[in-house]
């Protein structure tokens, strides 16, 4: 008996042959909380949905992210949740109600910011191919360049 196995080949993809797609999120029409939804475009800027995904590489898509102004989150999280820094000379918190009156936009970021993974392409997947609008108008720019 001869042992037949059968050959793959796997075509090897570069950075420069990978065009992003453009997707857009709606948050108020997902009907999802804000960490299920944070996941799900998380998704999208890793391209870890693709075929050829790989981590050292930037395979992701664009996302335009509209109506941030409607996350949802559950429970008493809008009162008890708490975003915290260090100035370098103390500790500061804000709850999540001050916050999202303050700028909706940066919850969501920092939520999907948590969701990608701590390499070096962390800050340059976010800068570049995020895009958080507070409502449903979106900047001609993104729309033509995207």
């Amino acid at each position: 008996m001869i042992n037949m196995k059968k050959l793959y080949h796997l075509k090897v993809v570069y950075a420069h042959e990978i065009q992003p797609d453009t997707y857009i999120f709606d948050v108020a029409k997902s009907g999802k909380i804000l960490g299920r939804i944070a996941t799900e475009i998380a998704k999208y800027l890793m391209g870890k949905y693709k075929a050829n995904f790989a981590s050292n590489m930037l395979c992701g898509d664009k996302v335009i992210v509209i109506n941030a102004n409607q996350i949802e989150v559950t429970g008493n999280k809008k009162y008890n949740k708490l975003y915290r820094h260090h100035t370098g000379y103390e500790l500061k918190q804000i709850n999540y109600k001050d916050q999202f009156a303050k700028d909706p936009c940066w919850i969501l970021e920092r939520a999907i910011y948590g969701m990608l993974p701590k390499n070096k392409l962390r800050s340059r997947i976010m800068a570049e191919r995020l895009k958080i609008y507070v409502n449903d108008i979106i900047n001609q720019e993104d729309k033509i360049n995207d």
